[in-house]
């Protein structure tokens, strides 16, 4: 795709047609019933047993080797100190008429779950540069885990680097999953389209703020939803000011970039519950008049990853054709500093009419999220979900990987366990009765921030909950850690962005419209 050029002052007008400058690339998955002719490497399955290698494929393995090419196969392994432990990578030449094996080691045959299957081929497959096409027989053992693995792991994103005269396009992998159960085909569609909507949501959170501001952002998104037939509007600077949407307009102004809200729905016929998605959307966040310190800020292109995460989740409800309505809502905004940013001591007037006083204006992402929450909880949704990479005091309760929840009991129970079982790592945390007094003020209905340096995640929370309308059922994950990795690529997690917590909401989508 061609890389448009945008100024990173002064923004280009953005045209309807706008894309991303840059996708990430991923391997190309395809389901057979035999082994292709002429492939790379076979990629295999081995189990660490009691006192020996187990190679893992069934009927499958049988298949394809003969009993003295599966015991060659073994040798090899053995000669070259495999273990089969966990995630273990093995080359070896293989057998005449194959080819090379590549082992995946799986641990122990009685412990494999789909976690460890995702994490050991997402492995295997960052093993795979320079390999056109390889085979594998691993999805035998879990399909939608392997397939979830395989994907998520090929991914890589080169950016916007100036491609060298004598260097090819980078070709992805293709990665050739055998089967011979006709069953499989739906498995195997609905798991790339699970990957194809993190992808989604990892293509926009690593792409630079100089190309990805509200307006461009807000057209991009909306092109993106429209190519799979869901119904888009934008709210403009103007239509938010007529409309009331304080809490944006007061982050937004800041910026000569100025705010966006776009809305996405799916509606199927028949549908008879609903859910809103509500997403943070700050397209670059310097803190505002309390400005950040500079080192690391620009990992703050990430901080619209809630938007990104509640746009391929909705996609993907869509592309499932999930028998519920689904409605997103992305306010989008970039905090800055300027003559016109909003400051500490503050009031402004949200949609819905309740008026917060700014304590600080790095506790932006709220303000927007609290319009957005009003805005969706007028249709009166039965579930409303909103995420956000919101405080850094949920990296300081939780760490690098772990989501925290909060919001109704039930509901912030079944999203936490939700995660943690699709391999997304969340826990559920409370709203402490005493932060109903801490976010008090003596000129608003609310206060943004607490002037505690307690409890700062669930504190946002208590803020955000004054916003969601009676009767809707509520929670709220913040993602500050997870959406975002600053350390090394591990199992089938990328630097920079993970798209988590995609997986988990459609799972919860998936749920919810099977009640």
């Amino acid at each position: 795709m061609a890389k448009q050029a945008f100024s990173t002052h002064a923004p280009k007008k953005v045209t309807k047609d706008a894309a991303l400058p840059v996708r990430g690339y991923l391997a190309e998955l395809s389901l057979d019933k035999k082994l292709p002719k002429d492939i790379d490497a076979l990629v295999l399955a081995v189990f660490a047993g009691e006192d020996s290698l187990e190679l893992s494929g069934g009927e499958l393995l049988d298949f394809i080797f003969n009993t003295e090419q599966q015991a060659e196969i073994l040798r090899q392994l053995e000669a070259v100190g495999a273990t089969g432990k966990k995630s273990e990578i093995t080359r070896i030449p293989g057998v005449t008429g194959v080819g090379p094996v590549i082992a995946v080691g799986l641990g122990k045959a009685e412990e494999l779950d789909d976690e460890t299957l995702r994490r050991a081929t997402g492995t295997a497959a960052r093993s795979l540069k320079g390999l056109a096409t390889v085979a594998t027989t691993i999805g035998d053992l879990g399909l939608e885990a392997a397939v979830v693995g395989f994907g998520l792991g090929s991914y890589s994103y080169t950016g916007l680097r100036k491609a060298k005269d004598d260097a090819k396009e980078e070709k992805p992998t293709t990665i050739h999953f055998i089967s011979t159960n006709k069953a499989d085909k739906d498995v195997f569609v609905a798991a790339q389209i699970i990957v194809e909507s993190v992808v989604l949501a990892r293509d926009l959170v690593n792409t630079p703020s100089s190309h990805l501001y509200p307006e461009s952002y807000s057209v991009i998104a909306a092109n993106e939803a429209a190519k799979f037939g869901l119904s888009t509007e934008i709210l403009d600077e103007k239509q938010l000011e007529e409309q009331g949407f304080g809490g944006i307009l007061a982050v937004g102004n800041g910026s000569s970039r100025k705010p966006r809200l776009l809305k996405v729905e799916w509606k199927p016929r028949k549908a008879t519950t609903s859910v809103a998605l509500v997403g943070k959307g700050i397209t670059f966040d310097t803190g505002g008049i309390s400005l950040k310190p500079g080192a690391g800020m620009e990992n703050m292109v990430s901080d619209m990853g809630g938007s990104a995460t509640m746009l391929a989740t909705i996609i993907g409800a869509a592309r499932l054709n999930l028998p519920l309505k689904v409605t997103a809502y992305l306010p989008m905004a970039e905090n800055m500093p300027s003559g016109e940013a909003f400051r500490p001591g503050d009031v402004i007037t949200h949609f819905g009419g309740l008026t917060s006083e700014i304590l600080n204006t790095d506790a932006e992402g709220r303000l927007i999220l609290a319009d957005a929450i009003a805005y969706a909880s007028e249709d009166k949704p039965d579930y409303l979900l909103d995420t956000a990479t919101l405080t850094g005091a949920q990296l300081v309760a939780l760490g690098l990987r772990t989501s925290g929840v909060m919001g109704d009991g039930q509901f912030r129970d079944t999203i936490a366990e939700t995660g943690r079982g699709v391999g997304e790592p969340a826990w559920a945390m409370p709203i402490p009765e005493e932060l109903d007094e801490e976010v008090k003020s003596p000129v608003a209905d609310i206060r943004n921030t607490t002037n505690s340096r307690f409890a700062g995640m669930c504190a946002a929370a208590r803020y955000l909950q004054e916003f969601v309308g009676e009767g809707i059922s509520w929670a709220h994950v913040d993602i500050a850690g997870p959406a975002y990795n600053t350390a090394g690529a591990y199992g089938y997690t990328p630097k920079r962005a993970t798209g988590q917590p995609v997986r988990t909401f459609i799972q919860v989508l998936k749920d919810l419209s099977e009640k």
